[in-house]
Order: structure tokens, then sequence, then C-alpha cells
């Protein structure tokens, strides 16, 4: 097996664990604890008020990632023809979307000043293996022609 093949598996394991990761530590007022967030305890909340949200969030964070990981393992090992690239690309890019989505809460957070959030380890693992999935497409539509 190649290692971008290797990578790429091991991104169906690191996926499942970045979404019960959390991602960040949040709390109203700095003398209370702060609750830990994480992909799929977000998703839960979304789905208590917003269901159309936490669908595009499910979408996004989780159906994507997992869709571009299994397309890449079938253009890897040859059981998907060449002309799938364009598509793996496309699929990183929903996929990155959710990144930029957190980032823009954890600012808008900060910069309302009622609360504190803090980010957490999960979040540094989700953008990893995000940057990750996008970096074995980039690499794989390059090696192989």
């Amino acid at each position: 097996m190649s290692p971008l093949r290797l990578v790429n598996i091991s991104l169906l394991i690191l996926f499942p664990i970045a979404w019960i990761a959390p991602l960040l530590r949040a709390g109203v007022l700095p003398l209370f604890g702060l609750s830990e967030i994480s992909v799929l305890s977000g998703i839960a909340g979304l789905w208590e008020t917003d269901i159309f949200l936490a669908l595009v969030v499910i979408f996004f964070a989780l159906i994507a990632p997992i869709a571009k990981v299994v397309a890449m393992e079938g253009y890897l090992s040859g059981r998907l023809p060449a002309r799938i690239k364009p598509w793996l690309f496309q699929l990183g890019r929903l996929a990155m979307a959710d990144i930029f989505l957190i980032a823009i809460y954890i600012t808008l957070a900060k910069g309302i000043g009622v609360g504190r959030v803090e980010v957490a380890w999960g979040l540094y693992l989700f953008t990893a293996c995000v940057l990750t999935s996008l970096g074995l497409s980039l690499w794989a539509v390059r090696e192989r022609g």
C-alpha cells in the first residue's frame, strides 16, 4: 500500500475522533466553568433550534470530508477513473468551508466580549484532517497526471 493511501485511510479514523473531540471551550462569564463544544455536540444543539442549519453543518462537516476520503481511496487504488479528479478538488473545498465558519464564530464571540471562548485540541485535529485531505488530493492529482 502506498504512503498516500495509508495517510488517506487513516483519515477514516481521525475524522470521527475530531468530530467528538472538543473544538472549543465556551462560557458566558469568566467566573463560571467552560462548556466543551464538539462538532457532534454542536450539531445536536443546532438540531434542537434549527434543523436546516444542522443539516447544512452535517453535510459540510461530516458527509463531505468522508465522501472525499472514500472517493480518494477509490481513485488512488485505481477503482475510480481519472475523470473524478475535478470532483475530489471540489469535495475538498466543501470540507474546508466548515473550518472557515468555525473561525468566524470564534472571531465573533471574542469580539462581542460577553463570554469567553478558548480553542481546544479538537479544532487543531479537525483542521489537520481537513488540510491533510486537501493536500492529499492536490498531491494525488499531480502524481497521477
